[in-house]
């Protein structure tokens, strides 16, 4: 462990008082972009996307259930690959707690990815997750929002992600994201948000209270600890045939 300063709790509440008024000011800074984000205009879906779930084929709309607001994460996890990806699979660690808050505050929450149902089934119950997950591979969805990428466009001068451009080898055929829609009183649905890259990062809640650790993040680059859940060397051997 690196050496620390070692101050009397006089000078470490001094030091504590000045960084608190830092994290108000982020409080309010954060406060004020979530107002912005909620300002947001909207755009209304008019392709009718398709999605496979257990429940059998659903629309965008259908999606939502019985709630007005809906939630997508796009998951990497593309046709034939093997297993999720490990940051969006840390991240959907903390989906099911957050379920029965969300869908009581007319919020469907569910994970979208590019693999056919079967090969998320198979990765959803390795991973022990209840959260809905459907299936976007016969669909243009994940091309529409930008989180996955076919071989001509990775083969092309620039790749559009995160509201930018980037060079094809910066990106891959699957990337993270996250996107909100609402559904009115008729039936049209609307995109109202999306984020990227490390965008959604707030939903992890293991980095927040990291953050609040003596050796915070501890990260040789971005999350460069993680590990799936079932991959680190303590893990509880598996039960069952996954």
């Amino acid at each position: 462990m690196d050496p620390h300063q070692v101050v009397s709790r006089e000078e470490w509440l001094a030091a504590r008082r000045r960084l608190l008024t830092r994290e108000k000011e982020a409080t309010h800074l954060r406060d004020a972009v979530n107002a912005e984000r909620l300002a947001l205009p909207w755009v209304r879906v008019q392709k009718p996307y398709r999605f496979e779930t257990l429940d059998g084929p659903k629309t965008l709309a259908q999606l939502f259930g019985p709630r007005s607001q809906l939630i997508i994460y796009h998951f990497m996890l593309g046709p034939g690959w093997e297993a999720g990806c490990p940051g969006c699979s840390f991240l959907a660690d903390h989906f099911d707690g957050a379920l029965p808050h969300l869908e009581h505050h007319d919020v469907t929450l569910t994970a979208v990815s590019r693999a056919p149902l079967a090969e998320i089934e198979a990765y959803r119950r390795r991973m022990g997750w209840r959260f809905p997950w459907a299936s976007s591979f016969e669909s243009e969805f994940n091309f529409d929002f930008h989180v996955s990428f076919s071989k001509a466009d990775l083969a092309g001068d620039k790749v559009f992600y995160n509201f930018t451009d980037l060079e094809p080898e910066q990106a891959n055929d699957e990337l993270p994201g996250l996107s909100a829609f609402i559904r009115n009183e008729a039936g049209e649905v609307f995109h109202t948000y999306s984020s990227y890259a490390r965008g959604p990062e707030e939903l992890i809640g293991t980095l927040m209270i990291l953050d609040r650790a003596p050796k915070g993040r501890n990260e040789s680059s971005t999350m460069s600890f993680l590990r799936r859940h079932d991959e680190y060397e303590d893990a509880p051997t598996p039960s069952c045939c996954h």
